[in-house]
Order: structure tokens, then C-alpha cells, then sequence
């Protein structure tokens, strides 16, 4: 007789192989066609609702890793608030306006752009930006992303424009926006003004110079009535890096507290702060000994006197500023109010002209003629010898520093003082009240509230106007009299009504008058010549008021979200653009709580470059290993700290998944024969085994909710992967097999392991099911008995306190001790080649404790499964054994272990040694156990 046929042997359709690759389209096109994303919204109907706001990605190529991360960390996020019995639609956005998507249709136009008018270019770029949300969308979906793909947000849609005039017009009407003409970012190869957020700081190499301002007749009066031999004219020393700003010069800035000298330096008298004499001296290769102080007085007492320009006719007037520091430069500081924000705010104070002759492209205006026309940074040296030839100069160095650059071209980008619109971070105690607004906010982790409560509290106004085309414009009309800005709640809501028609090309097409209704007049001179703001809005505007336009405006959200989740750098960018319309238009912050990710880094820790060759596309990676490992390798990362990937990391990721898979395929191929309703045996009837698997089964289920709940999602992979490895490949599921296979199919021997592996298999699959949506839903088909069309239908399971008393805890805590010293036993035995397998041994367990000897024969037969041995036996012993052949427990006191070889002959059905085998004349190689089941089976021999 086969015995092995006679065996009930794992058996399922779930394949070990994933082929993950492959596979998973095929999963994506089932999801599709049975509408998963509907049937979970019909399911959450009346239920309470959790509402994650989707961060819009820019609608310009190919996803990256970032995006991997940040999209799969929400759908882990979606999928388990609805496997916790909420309502959590998603829909996705798609940020659509701005420069990065103009530039790329002007690269394609080449020439021909300069025959395109603004409606056209604004056409190309619409169909640009839907070429792409197309192309991300698909790449989205392929990650296994579930969401509303068929109805996204998208910031170019007519109503989502429509509400951007809405609010950026109620925003207006509330007092938030003014236009004023001071310094910005502005980057002069894609002429255009910056905002913060649009500003990223590289290493840069700029002249750094020192150079001599003269004193004027005030000056020197007030020097000579106090310095008796000042024999020379004097000169302010300032220091700069950025010469190109000299010819915009009004003042020179010096700390009120600060001590400064006059030193006579050779031939010449200079004034500079004392802190920064000996670091001048040794910039000019000068020693301490070239320098006589002649005088020393404080900042303040030379406030209002003036100084003369190195090279205009024009003089520079003394200010002081508490800003001005000693760490570099002279201390005293050129200042430039048309070419920076320090400067701009002493210019206020004093009354001094923002000036800033410098045109769009970056080029000296005819305001300045001995540069008339010069790029500003090819301008530098030229402005170095000019002061060289006229003896201003009086050091010259190259020096790297950080520097802005533009986020898109990533050229250096200059301070420059033009006309914008701003949302005044004062009017209306903006501030202190979005201040306010982000303690009322759950900040995850919580040093996000740190860095973004330093940001509003420090940030300048926030300038939303761009010299651009593809935007929205800046919903503001001018009149052509007064200059004064026309706008109120009727023109508001006309220009609404046009937008939600025809979008916000109808402001290019229309004119002024056509936009207006009947009859509107500027309130301040009554003049009807009205004129339309050509600017259009800053895109982080665009994004920042999503809130409004897309959980205001939806069915099924609600407004503020639950939850913000992107990058950390998005505390400059989405999360405050969000914050501040939100607390300008409604007073309140539009998240209750904001969650932040970290970067993607290469396994060194560093950034993902294309010039450093370390980028790795997510496409490469899916046709490779599979999306699931993607998903997977978010989950097991802490994705608060910058996130590593790598081949080592993959291929690594990639056997824990095989171990995941592998684990539960072994589960379902033991349940072949098991009817879920008709073969569950109820918990009272388990066997004690089979009771504590599923106590550690509960355990893990407390664990990963909890998990799921706080959002720690690498402790819902690394818990999941040590239940899978430890509790039941080591353990349990070894135990398992000679029960699983040998006993009577129907048995209740049988039937209670199926019982338990039932329920942790398919609690095993709900619990992946956020991070490995492929595998648990493809797995679930697999699973006998009803259940729902999907593995996302269903709930995520409850936990049983009840599985085990605490004294069985306990017991079962004893058992597992003992076990493991058995264990440690055997393997010596194997390695001396006294046994081959575990089950070729007998294991003799001596004690002198009563109460031990007492334990341990109560439970001789579970031990003698847990320790997968053929005989076991307890002997109570009163003095230590010694003799070689037994060995003393490390971790259990008062207990030795003897490992020989087992008495009796092997089964030849279930290779267990036993005395009995050959009792029963029918079948002569088998022991009684499995002769038993081979008779209740009904065969002869």
C-alpha cells in the first residue's frame, strides 16, 4: 500500500510562485470590473466618515519614488480607516497650472511661441497637463491605489477654477490682499516673481568685495569735532556679495549697540565695527600692527549722516538696523531696499526710494548707463574694476555660499523690487491668527508643529501674483483713472458665474466690461474706464484652496479634513498655502490633523540625483519585482525618516514577502476540505495548541490595528512578518503537520487545527490586505466557505480577550521555556549524530522539584508535541543527574534532559518510533494511531 496516498496533504489552487508582474494587471482589471471603488462606497454610506485629503502632484511626467511613497502611505491609509468600519473615499487631484508645465510647451513651440497669442499657449498647455494626469493617473493605479480615477480634482476643471476666483476674491473683499511694490523673488530666465516655496538653496560662487564709501561734509564734521588728528578723509567699509546691487544703493545700515572705529590703515581712515577689524586687516594681508585706532563710538551716534557712492553721483545715508551682525563683512551694511527684505523694511522706516534698475530679464535698465543693457551677474566684474580704477576697492574674493535658485530652472534668481499682489501677513492679524489655527492642529510627528509655527511666524507677506499665461488671474480690476483696485461681493460673484461656464480663459477673451456687471464704477473716483490685472495667481494659491473647492464642493466630504499627508517640505509649501487661505476666508485651519513622510534616499543616504546616476524609476522596480514590493517596502520603512531603497533592500524585501506568501498559501492548502459553516468546532472544543495559536493570533490582530490606528505602518509589516516566521512557520504550523496529515480527515483532531488555521488565514489576509492589496486579494478567492466579493469588504477582524484564561497564559509561557531547552538539547544530540531527525529521538525530563515533576507529567503529551519527539517521559529524580549523556536547562531551574534514540520500530506512515508498530497482523509497519485511521478509512491493507 501507498501510505502517502493515504495522507491528507496540503492542496490549493494559490499558486507559490507570485509572479507578481503579471499578476497584478490582472488583479487592477478585476478590480475594475467589479467597480470595487463603488461597492465601498456604497458600503460606507451610514457609516462615519474619514476624510484624507489628497495633496494635488504636478501634472509634468513621470511618477518618481516620492510619489510611490506618498500615494501608497494614503492608500494604506484609506484602505484600513474603511477596513476599520469608516467611510473613506479618496479622490485624487492634480495640480495643473503654473510655469514648469508653459515652459515645457514653449520648449516644444521653439520659435513658433512668438506667433502663439496667450489663449493659444494657454490651450497647448491645458492638453499638456491632460496628457500627463492621464499618464500619472494610469501609473497611480498600477501601484494598486484604489480611489474616485474617473472623477479626480483637477485645478484647471472650470468649477475648480470658478472657486479659485471665488476665493481668492473673497479673500480680497476680507482685507488680505494688497499690491505694493518691494522686493521678491524673481528669476530672470523664466521672468517671473517666486514665491518661498518656489525657491530651493544651492551652493553658490559670488564675488565677495569690500569697498570704501566716502565721507560726506556731515560725516567728517562729526568725525573732526571728535577725532583732533584726523588727517585724511574717512570712508564707510562695506562688504557684499552681490556688486550687481551697488548701483541701487541708499543707505548704509549699522547696529545701534554695536562698538566702531576709526582706524587709520596706512594711508587711508576707516570706518567699520571693531568686531570686524583684525578679520578686514587679514582679508587685505594686513597685520594689527598697520592699524592706529584714532576713535570708538556706538552705531547710533552716527545715525542720519551720509556717506557719497563709490561710482554714482548720489549720496548713501547712515541708518541703523538690529539685523546687521558681526559674523561677516565690515558692520556695516550696504543696503538696497528695491533688492532685498531687510533692505526694503529699513527703506520703509527711513523713507528711502525702492529702486531697483534691473528689467525682467535680469539686464541693467537706462537707469543705470554705464551698464546699460548687462546681464547683472556678467555685470559683477565689470562693477569689481570700476571700483578698482577709482581706488573704492578695497579687497576682492571668491566666496560659496547657499544661494536661491529656482525650483524650476535651477538658476540662481535675484531679489528685485517690482509691483506684485500679496497676502499681507498683518492686515487682518493674518498671523497671529493662523498662529493660532496650528494649535488646534494634531501634528505627525509632532515636531511638524515646530517647524511650521517658526515658518508662519517669521514668513514675509506672501507674494501670489506670476508675470505668466497658464495660470488663473489675479481676479482684480484697476481703474484706468485712479489706479484704484475695483472689486467687491457683485463683481465677485459675476465673475464666478462666468468662470463656472466658460473657465478662467473667458478673462483673456473677454474684455473688461463684458466681465463686469452693468453699470460698475471705481468707489473711489467714480470712473468707468476700468481695466483688467493681466497677472495670474501663484500655483501654490491654486492648491491652497482646495479645501474649498474640492471638500467644500464634493458629495461625501467634509470640511476641515481629517487628514493632510505629504513630504516635509510641503510645511512651506501645501500645508501653509492651505492654512493661510483657509484661516483668511474661514478662520480656521482646513486639516485636524497633518501628517508628514521623509524623502527617498539611495542606501547611503543620499538624495536620488540624475546627474549622481542613484535614480531608480518605480517602472523599473514593477517590471522587476512587482508593485506589491513597492508597497511593501513603504510599509516596512519608518516613513518618518528619510526612506532608503536599494537592490540589497529589494531583493531583501522581496524573501520576507516570499515568507508572508509562502505562510499563508501553506494555511489555505490545509484547508481543502474544510467548510468554514459546517466543520468549525466550537473554541471550548479546540485543542490547548490550536487555543494558543490563536491567543498569539489575537495578539497580532491588537498589535496591527494598533498600529493601523497610530499609522506606524513598519510595525504592521515587522509584526506580521515575525507572527509568519516565528509563531507559525518555527512553530505552530511544525507542529501542526503530523496532525494535519495523518489524523482521520474528519476527525476532531483534524478538524480542530483546521478550525484555528481557518480563522488565522483569513484574519491573516484582512490584516495585509492595506499594505499587500494584490496578494490578500488574490489570496482571499482562495479561501473556503462565504465571504465577501473582495477581501477590502471585509471588516478588519475583532479581538477575542477570552482565547485564554491568564493562568493558561502562563502555563503556556512554561511549556514554550521548556520547549526551547528540549529544543537546544536535540539539536546537540543531532550535531553528536546520536539522532537523526527530532522525531528519531526520546527525550527523558528530570527534576528534583515535586512541583515541576508534577507540571510536567500533567502535560507529557503536549510536550511531547511541542517538542515534535516520538516518546517523552518525566522522572522525578532526588538527586542531580550525572552523567554525560544528560544535560542540565540553561533557562530552567532544577531541570536536565537525556536525548537517546527512540524505542520500537518507525511508522512507515507517519515516521513516528513506536512499541506498537506491528500489532495489528492487517497493517504490520504502521503503529496503532495510524492503523486506527487507515481502518476508519475502510481499508484492507
Amino acid at each position: 500500500m501507498e501510505y502517502k496516498d493515504t495522507l491528507n496533504l496540503p492542496k490549493t489552487g494559490f499558486p507559490m510562485k507570485a509572479n507578481l508582474a503579471q499578476k497584478e494587471p490582472e488583479m487592477l482589471k478585476r478590480w475594475e470590473a467589479m467597480d470595487l471603488y463603488r461597492l465601498l462606497r456604497e458600503q460606507g454610506k451610514r457609516r462615519p466618515k474619514f476624510i484624507l485629503h489628497d495633496g494635488p502632484p504636478y501634472a509634468n511626467g513621470h511618477i518618481h519614488l516620492g510619489h510611490t511613497v506618498n500615494k501608497v502611505l494614503k492608500d494604506i491609509i484609506i484602505k484600513s480607516r474603511q477596513m476599520m468600519g469608516l467611510d473613506a473615499p479618496y479622490i485624487p487631484g492634480w495640480d495643473c497650472h503654473g510655469l514648469p508645465i508653459e515652459h515645457n510647451v514653449e520648449k516644444e513651440l521653439g520659435p513658433k511661441k512668438k506667433e502663439m497669442g496667450r489663449l493659444d499657449i494657454r490651450n497647448l498647455c491645458r492638453r499638456y497637463a491632460e496628457k500627463f494626469v492621464g499618464v500619472q493617473r494610469d501609473e497611480f493605479k498600477r501601484l494598486g491605489v484604489l480611489g474616485d480615477w474617473e472623477n479626480p480634482y483637477l485645478t484647471m476643471t472650470f468649477d475648480y477654477e470658478a472657486s479659485i476666483a471665488r476665493e481668492f476674491c473673497r479673500i480680497f473683499n476680507e482685507g488680505h490682499v494688497i499690491k505694493n511694490k518691494k522686493p521678491v523673488h524673481w528669476c530672470p530666465t523664466c521672468v517671473t516673481a517666486l514665491a518661498e516655496a518656489e525657491v530651493e538653496y544651492e551652493d553658490h560662487r559670488s564675488p565677495a568685495i569690500t569697498v570704501k564709501f566716502k565721507a560726506e561734509d556731515d560725516l567728517t564734521d562729526w568725525l573732526k569735532a571728535r577725532i583732533k588728528d584726523l588727517a585724511r578723509p574717512a570712508s564707510v567699509l562695506i562688504w557684499t556679495t552681490t556688486p550687481w546691487t551697488l548701483p541701487a544703493n541708499m543707505a548704509i545700515a549699522l547696529h545701534p549697540e554695536f562698538d566702531y572705529l576709526v582706524v587709520e590703515v596706512k594711508d587711508e581712515v576707516w570706518i567699520l565695527a571693531e568686531g570686524r577689524l583684525l578679520q578686514i586687516l587679514a582679508l587685505c594681508g594686513l597685520e594689527q600692527t598697520d592699524a592706529r585706532i584714532l576713535g570708538r563710538f556706538k552705531g547710533a551716534e552716527l545715525e542720519g549722516l551720509s556717506a557719497r557712492h563709490p561710482f554714482l553721483d548720489r549720496s548713501s545715508r547712515i541708518i541703523l538696523a538690529d539685523y546687521v551682525t558681526l559674523e561677516a563683512g565690515t558692520g556695516c551694511v550696504h543696503t538696497a531696499p528695491g533688492h532685498g527684505v531687510d533692505d526694503y523694511e529699513s527703506g520703509l522706516k527711513y523713507g528711502l526710494e525702492v529702486y531697483s534698475p534691473v528689467d525682467d530679464l535680469g539686464r541693467f535698465t537706462a537707469d543705470v548707463p554705464l551698464f546699460h543693457g548687462k546681464n547683472i551677474f556678467d555685470a559683477n566684474n565689470e562693477i569689481i574694476e570700476l571700483l578698482q580704477g577709482n581706488g573704492a576697492l578695497v579687497s576682492s574674493e571668491s566666496l560659496t555660499h547657499s544661494y536661491p535658485h529656482c525650483w524650476r530652472c535651477k538658476r540662481p534668481v535675484i531679489f528685485r523690487a517690482t509691483p506684485q499682489w500679496f497676502i499681507s501677513m498683518e492686515a487682518g492679524d493674518l498671523r497671529k491668527e493662523a498662529l493660532r489655527a496650528i494649535d488646534t492642529v494634531r501634528w505627525i510627528p509632532s515636531w511638524g508643529r515646530e517647524r511650521i509655527y517658526g515658518m508662519v511666524e517669521s514668513r514675509p507677506d506672501w507674494c501670489i501674483s506670476r508675470q505668466r499665461a497658464w495660470g488663473v488671474p489675479v481676479t482684480v480690476f484697476l481703474c484706468g483713472d485712479c489706479e484704484e483696485p475695483v472689486m467687491d461681493e457683485e463683481i465677485a460673484a459675476h465673475l464666478v458665474s462666468i468662470f463656472e461656464k466658460e473657465g478662467a480663459d473667458a478673462w483673456f477673451r473677454r474684455d473688461a466690461l463684458e466681465l463686469l456687471p452693468p453699470d460698475t464704477r471705481c468707489p473711489k473716483c467714480g470712473g468707468t474706464a476700468l481695466k483688467k490685472e493681466m497677472d495670474i495667481l501663484d500655483v501654490w494659491f491654486d492648491s491652497g484652496v482646495s479645501h474649498a473647492a474640492v471638500l467644500e464642493n464634493r458629495e461625501g466630504l467634509h470640511a476641515p479634513a481629517d487628514l493632510y499627508l505629504e513630504g516635509s517640505d510641503q510645511h512651506r509649501g501645501w500645508f501653509q498655502s492651505s492654512l493661510l487661505t483657509s484661516v483668511a476666508a474661514r478662520h480656521r485651519a482646513p486639516y485636524k490633523a497633518v501628517l508628514t513622510h521623509g524623502f527617498v534616499v539611495d542606501k547611503e543616504g543620499k538624495k536620488m540625483s540624475k546627474s549622481v546616476g542613484n535614480v531608480i524609476p518605480p517602472a523599473d522596480v514593477i517590471k522587476e519585482y512587482g508593485a506589491e514590493i513597492l508597497r511593501l517596502w513603504v510599509s516596512a520603512e519608518n516613513y518618518q525618516d528619510d526612506i532608503k531603497i536599494s537592490k540589497e533592500i529589494l531583493k531583501r524585501l522581496t524573501e520576507a514577502y516570499r515568507k508572508i506568501r509562502n505562510t499563508i498559501r501553506y494555511l489555505l492548502s490545509n484547508l481543502s476540505d474544510f467548510d468554514p459553516e459546517r466543520d468549525t468546532l466550537p473554541l471550548k472544543e479546540l485543542e490547548p495548541i490550536d487555543r494558543w495559536a490563536l491567543w498569539r493570533l489575537e495578539n497580532l490582530i491588537a498589535k496591527v490595528k494598533q498600529a493601523y490606528e497610530d499609522m506606524r505602518f513598519h510595525m504592521v509589516f515587522h509584526q506580521t512578518y515575525q507572527f509568519c516566521t516565528v509563531d507559525m512557520s518555527a512553530l505552530y504550523l511544525d507542529i501542526l503537520k503530523d496532525r494535519l496529515y495523518c489524523e482521520l480527515p474528519a476527525g476532531r483532531l483534524r478538524r480542530s487545527a483546521q478550525s484555528a488555521i481557518y480563522r488565522i488565514v483569513r484574519d491573516l489576509m484582512l490584516l495585509i490586505a492595506p499594505v499587500l492589496s494584490f496578494t490578500a486579494d488574490e489570496a482571499w478567492d482562495y479561501l473556503p466557505g462565504d465571504k465577501e466579493e473582495s477581501v477590502f469588504l471585509a471588516g478588519f477582524p475583532d479581538v477575542d480577550a477570552n482565547v485564554l484564561s491568564e493562568e493558561e497564559r502562563l502555563e503556556w509561557e512554561r511549556l514554550l521555556s521548556i520547549r526551547a531547552e528540549v529544543t537546544k538539547a536535540l539539536e546537540t544530540a543531532r550535531k553528536e549524530k546520536r539522532i537523526g531527525l527530532a522525531l528519531d529521538a526520546k527525550v527523558t525530563l528530570y527534576t528534583s522539584d515535586g512541583e515541576t515533576e508534577a507540571f510536567l507529567k500533567g502535560h507529557e503529551s503536549i510536550m511531547k508535541m511541542l517538542a515534535i519527539v516520538s516518546q517523552l517521559e518525566t522522572i522525578y529524580t532526588k538527586q542531580r543527574p550525572n552523567r554525560e549523556d544528560i544535560r542540565e536547562a540553561e533557562g530552567v531551574a532544577g531541570l536536565y534532559i537525556k536525548v537517546e534514540p527512540a524505542a520500537g520500530q518507525k511508522c512507515a506512515r507517519c515516521w513516528t518510533w513506536s512499541e506498537d508498530v506491528g500489532k495489528d497482523l492487517t497493517f504490520k509497519d504502521v503503529c496503532g494511531r495510524c492503523s486506527g485511521v487507515l481502518r476508519a478509512l475502510g481499508l484492507n491493507g
